[in-house]
């Protein structure tokens, strides 16, 4: 049956609560779609009485009368009808007020210190990250700092930063995500004869002394970059130590000895006494952003991770 025998003729009036729920609002709006209470009660999961009088207290609450019922029938009031436009904008007012405060709970607050090494921060993924970043947590304090050959790693072991955009390799627990893969190319005087050749060997580099760095940087890191031992086995011989990439720049340009970088260096560091060269054998860099294992689910760390993998998953604009 559609609704109930009796039909009620007494004026409504407002009980001692005038403000109807959102819940109720939302049952009317099926009950008005149906039609009968029988078939808006099952969809709403609940039973047929809890449902009239569900519509019944509404109605007390607005004081108008909203439904007709009959044995047969249930028909909106005009005055029912007039107010479904108004109920139907006020539930959608209520839902888009849920996923506002739904979005502003998961915002994250306070602080994210990040390190970047050389050119990381200017590097095009590392800004798309930062971006995804900020428009998914813009309440979160996002601080960016430029670390050294030495810092870069110990202020990740340090807890002075939280994160790190760097160049692997890196020590045992350090968590990494790799962001790119580039070539690297042999950073060089201009003044060295090599520097006229358009691509060089390891072999042809093999008498060249390499830049150091000093004694608190990783050594197996600096390791990979010098190539060191050379594929044949051979040691490379070592110069004075740089401790950053203004230094490193400065001694190359003087003649000191050599380096590789990644290939975007030619971009980031032109430098007047500098020639960049490619290296048939050289093998490629990776950039990643790392992590303390330990921080990997610390909230922010998470967030800065998880904004990363969303970057990633998006095909680059061609």
């Amino acid at each position: 049956m559609g609704g109930y025998p009796t039909q009620r003729k007494t004026p409504v009036t407002p009980g001692p609560q005038t403000d109807p729920s959102v819940h109720q609002l939302r049952l009317l709006l099926v009950l008005a779609e149906e039609l009968h209470f029988g078939r808006a009660a099952a969809r709403l999961f609940m039973t047929q009485p809890a449902l009239s009088r569900q519509i019944k207290t509404l109605e007390d609450r607005l004081a108008v009368r909203l439904v007709e019922r009959t044995t047969r029938t249930v028909q909106l009031t005009p005055a029912g009808r007039a107010l479904l436009p108004a109920v139907r904008e006020t539930v959608s007012a209520m839902d888009l007020l849920r996923r506002e405060a739904d979005t502003h709970g998961r915002t994250l607050t306070g602080r994210l210190s990040i390190g970047s090494i050389g050119a990381e921060a200017a590097m095009p993924f590392t800004r798309a990250i930062l971006d995804e970043l900020r428009g998914r947590h813009p309440d979160l304090d996002v601080r960016m700092s430029s670390l050294n050959f030495v810092e870069h790693i110990a202020a990740l072991l340090s807890g002075v930063v939280d994160v790190v955009f760097l160049r692997p390799p890196v020590p045992p627990g350090i968590g990494l995500l790799h962001l790119a893969t580039e070539p690297r190319v042999a950073c060089l005087s201009a003044d060295d004869p090599l520097a006229a050749e358009p691509r060089l060997t390891l072999a042809r580099l093999s008498g060249h002394t390499f830049l150091d760095v000093p004694p608190a940087a990783s050594r197996v890191w600096w390791d990979f970059w010098a190539v060191n031992p050379r594929p044949d086995g051979t040691a490379v011989r070592f110069g004075p130590a740089v401790a950053d990439m203004e230094g490193l720049l400065h001694a190359v340009s003087r003649g000191e000895g050599i380096c590789f970088l990644p290939a975007a260096a030619r971009e980031f560091y032109p430098r007047p006494g500098i020639a960049y060269r490619d290296v048939a054998d050289l093998p490629p860099s990776t950039s990643a952003l790392a992590w303390l294992d330990g921080n990997r689910d610390q909230p922010a760390v998470a967030a800065i991770r998880h904004a990363a993998r969303t970057v990633l998953a998006c095909p680059s604009p061609t």
